[in-house]
């Protein structure tokens, strides 16, 4: 068995499927599809199509020279996710989940968001394919993200605030599954990160390892040889699973996870899972969550939408078990001055979930060899943050 290999729905004692039991036909149908079109050549052929000239791929990998002379850090390469299409990783996903869909019969998407990137790009998906898009997010994050609210509505999505709860990604979710569980005969749930009941996890991992299997060749070419500490933001954790797969086998790539550390340590200051390893069940698996001593879910906070979120997808919770994978987090202020640092020295804006991702590498890039090459995923661009950043910045 390969590191972190699924078996049965699981990574090691984490995932499975706790799910009430009238969502259990959807996901029996859904395992059903999945395990045949996973090695569907002819599906897969017609994704790496629409990948290649609707979405932009490959995206390039970048050198950052006055970025690593600004923080006397190593090589350091960026993964350009915010190059794709509709400016995020989530597109690589949408697209194969919704033509999962349109395989399946199913002609109404619903789908949950919380930075908005993900309600983009099933809502891009959804007018490619010519399906019905309908997206929850919660009204907290449609404040601070109304620059893709206003994206997703221009191509054609219903966007449903969700104002019970902490009106976040975690109540976003509840929404999404209540629609399901009462239309799935016509709707597919297209989830947007590497969590959930099996086979989700599986599933969106597979469908973002193109980005790991296009950074292993960019390295071969650029450096002629394998990166020596990759980085990446965690929230449900899909883009950090997905350039981390290409490298989970080779022990001399050294691999950080970095998570929203919010503004404080206390519980419902931070989003920062592997800060409390406490592990319960929530949105159909089980992985660690925060939560409080009574064992309910515990209210999050991060200046990234992205990254507020009270769960971490399962398999990063085995590679956490393995020792495989380093989870450290990062405050919110650090993210905010590693977004105008990169911008400043190399005139590319990151998403703030990315630029968590950035904020650690600064820490200890003193610590770094000058000849060592880093590659961070850059997962998204961060012209959706900047109404949210303006009193900060300016």
């Amino acid at each position: 068995m390969t590191i972190s290999q699924k078996t049965n729905g699981r990574y090691g004692e984490f995932g499975g499927a706790y799910v009430p039991e009238l969502l259990m036909t959807p996901l029996n149908e859904l395992v059903t599809t999945w395990n045949t079109i996973k090695h569907d050549s002819e599906f897969l052929d017609h994704l790496d199509n629409i990948l290649k000239n609707y979405a932009g791929r490959p995206t390039p990998l970048t050198e950052v020279l006055r970025f690593s002379q600004a923080i006397n850090g190593p090589r350091i390469f960026l993964k350009r996710e915010d190059l794709l299409h509709t400016g995020a990783h989530k597109l690589n996903n949408a697209l194969g989940q919704c033509l999962l869909a349109l395989k399946m019969g199913k002609k109404r998407i619903v789908a949950e968001t919380g930075a908005g990137q993900h309600g983009v790009a099933t809502a891009a998906a959804c007018a490619y394919l010519g399906l019905t898009c309908v997206i929850y997010m919660g009204s907290e994050d449609v404040k601070r993200q109304a620059p893709n609210v206003l994206r997703m509505r221009l191509l054609g999505a219903e966007v449903v605030p969700v104002t019970h709860g902490s009106a976040t990604l975690k109540d976003a979710v509840n929404e999404a599954l209540r629609d399901w569980a009462e239309s799935f005969d016509d709707t597919y749930y297209c989830l947007g990160s590497a969590l959930g009941p099996h086979p989700y996890p599986e599933m969106v991992a597979t469908f973002q390892s193109v980005i790991g299997k296009e950074c292993e060749a960019q390295c071969r070419q650029l450096f002629s040889r394998h990166p020596d500490l990759m980085i990446a933001c965690v929230g449900g954790g899909s883009n950090a699973i997905g350039i981390f797969s290409a490298f989970l086998n080779n022990k001399n790539v050294r691999m950080i996870g970095v998570e929203g550390g919010g503004h404080g340590t206390q519980l419902g200051e931070h989003a920062a899972r592997f800060q409390t390893l406490t592990p319960g069940v929530l949105h159909g698996c089980y992985t660690y969550v925060l939560q409080d001593t009574h064992g309910q879910i515990a209210e999050t906070s991060s200046i990234s939408a992205g990254l507020d979120y009270p769960a971490v997808g399962p398999q990063h919770a085995q590679l956490f078990a393995e020792n495989r994978v380093e989870y450290v987090s990062a405050r919110d202020n650090d993210a905010v001055n590693a977004l105008q640092l990169l911008a400043k020295t190399e005139g590319i804006i990151p998403a703030l979930e990315s630029a968590h991702a950035l904020a650690h590498l600064i820490k200890i890039a003193p610590t770094l060899a000058k000849e060592q090459c880093v590659v961070v995923n850059l997962s998204g661009r961060g012209d959706k943050d900047l109404p949210q950043l303006s009193d900060k910045i300016g």
